[in-house]
């Protein structure tokens, strides 16, 4: 048996690989804090929906379209808690990432209201990114 916040943390990922940011939309709260980690040009908290968009086509421009989480594990639920094991890539003409990660997201009233989200190799994944 699944939780609602797992049905709809479910659904937001199907939305991000599908590309469906017209859904991810809905189910990111507007105010929603997103904190990106490591030590890159994306690196720290992004406060807002447009902020969360702007830093994701940021990722996509500088990927040449390429990132993607292009599976999810599992997801487990601590009361409006989530947690998502996954599998993240991108790549560009001169470097590439794959590695696993744990996105940790705060469900508030069917609404994505925080993301932390944990790299497995944090170094590579700064290294594709930059500065």
């Amino acid at each position: 048996m699944t939780s609602k916040n797992i049905d709809i943390v479910r659904e937001y990922f199907q939305a991000v690989q599908q590309g469906d940011l017209g859904k991810v939309g809905e189910l990111l709260d507007e105010g929603v804090v997103w904190h990106q980690p490591g030590a890159n040009r994306f690196s720290g908290e992004h406060k807002g929906r447009d902020a969360v968009f702007a830093m994701l086509g940021g990722m996509m421009e500088a990927s040449q379209g390429s990132f993607a989480i292009d599976s999810v594990h599992a997801l487990m639920d601590n009361g409006d808690t989530v947690a998502a094991s996954i599998h993240f890539a991108g790549r560009r003409e001169d470097a590439s990432m794959s590695m696993e990660g744990v996105d940790v997201l705060r469900l508030r009233d069917g609404k994505i209201v925080e993301v932390w989200l944990f790299s497995g190799d944090q170094v590579a994944e700064d290294a594709f990114w930059g500065q």
